[in-house]
């Protein structure tokens, strides 16, 4: 199960991009998370200073 990023609390910040070690989120005014590519680590999440991110 991927990862999904709240567009509301998304900030744009890329804390997320840069842990993501599967390369599976893309920039935007608020990031997405490709759940093909997610490999549902959870890194993501954890550098999350808004709490955007959660399992979907």
């Amino acid at each position: 199960m991927a990862h999904k990023i709240e567009a509301e609390k998304c900030v744009a910040c890329g804390c997320c991009k840069d842990a993501c070690p599967a390369e599976a989120i893309s920039e935007g005014t608020a990031y997405t998370i490709d759940p093909d590519k997610c490999v549902d680590c959870g890194a993501c999440a954890a550098q999350c200073p808004n709490e955007a991110i959660s399992a979907a």
